[in-house]
């Protein structure tokens, strides 16, 4: 699991869904009279807890899965997503209905108000539902909940050090000294090995490119969640690329890019907009 994949519309239903479990233990509804006495909470009401708090829940947990996953499981051929998004709309419907009848099957025989516990809900209710359906039709909420790390710091004289397949400098051998850019290294005491060129000497010009080999392979990072599709044009996704973690890029296709991820798997990246070039 990957919670940088996570993006604002779950922090929303996230929240949410916190949110209808402590409104589970509070009073379902107020009433007068003598038969008010032990008011029940969500628990006390199955239909109630089954059809507004667990489903609520539940639909929380399946949206924020299909992005944590790198491979979300399907459920009856669906995607967790679309069935959380399907289960929190469920969730919000069942709850209006609620609150225009708070005592359901119960019948006191007095007046009987919401309580604090089924406002809450129904508060709750809306806005994981929102937040779900958001999350499909508005960019922002598709935006990642945190942001790419930041790179750590390198220490004094070193190179910058990184996770998975960061595009740092190589590190020279023991008692190798740093040359210029385009000039082998030399060994300690200056004395060029067998087969190197020595300093003053010409140098071969660059070899031809071959052809096929004009794309050089380099590293990359996504600004948002994206996913990777098999290179045989399936269009279901193989994995999901994340923001904060670099991945290499090893052959152009079209307008995307063949891209490896950290356990070998290789897929078309089609949409390359805004990534970050190591």
């Amino acid at each position: 699991m990957n919670i940088r994949s996570l993006t604002r519309g779950d922090g929303v239903v996230i929240g949410a869904a916190v949110l209808l479990f402590i409104a589970s233990f509070l009073d379902t509804f107020d009433c007068s009279g003598n038969n008010c006495d032990d008011v029940p909470t969500a628990w006390d009401n199955g239909t109630l807890l089954l059809g507004v708090y667990l489903a609520g829940i539940i639909a929380a947990v399946l949206i924020a899965l299909s992005h944590a996953l790198p491979q979300p499981p399907k459920v009856i051929g669906l995607d967790l997503g679309q069935v959380g998004v399907a289960l929190a709309v469920f969730t919000a419907w069942t709850a209006i209905g609620a609150i225009f009848d708070p005592a359901g099957p119960l019948d006191f025989g007095e007046s009987v108000d919401a309580g604090v516990g089924l406002i809450l809900g129904f508060i709750a209710a809306l806005a994981l539902a929102a937040g779900a359906v958001c999350s499909l039709i508005v960019p922002a909420f598709r935006a990642p909940l945190l942001g790419a790390p930041r790179p750590a710091p390198a220490p004094y004289g070193g190179q910058p050090q990184g996770g998975y397949g960061y595009p740092g400098a190589q590190q020279q051998p023991y008692g190798a000294q740093p040359g210029q850019p385009g000039q082998p290294q030399q060994p300690y005491g200056g004395q060029p090995q067998p087969g190197q060129p020595q300093a003053g000497q010409p140098q071969p010009g660059p070899a031809a490119p071959q052809s096929g080999a004009e794309f050089t392979p380099f590293w990359f990072a996504v600004p948002v969640a994206r996913p990777l599709y098999g290179e045989d044009g399936s269009p279901t996704p193989i994995a999901e690329l994340a923001p904060g973690t670099w991945y290499l890029a090893v052959e152009q296709r079209g307008p995307g890019l063949i891209a490896q991820t950290q356990d070998g798997r290789r897929g078309v990246l089609q949409d390359t907009s805004g990534i970050q070039r190591g």
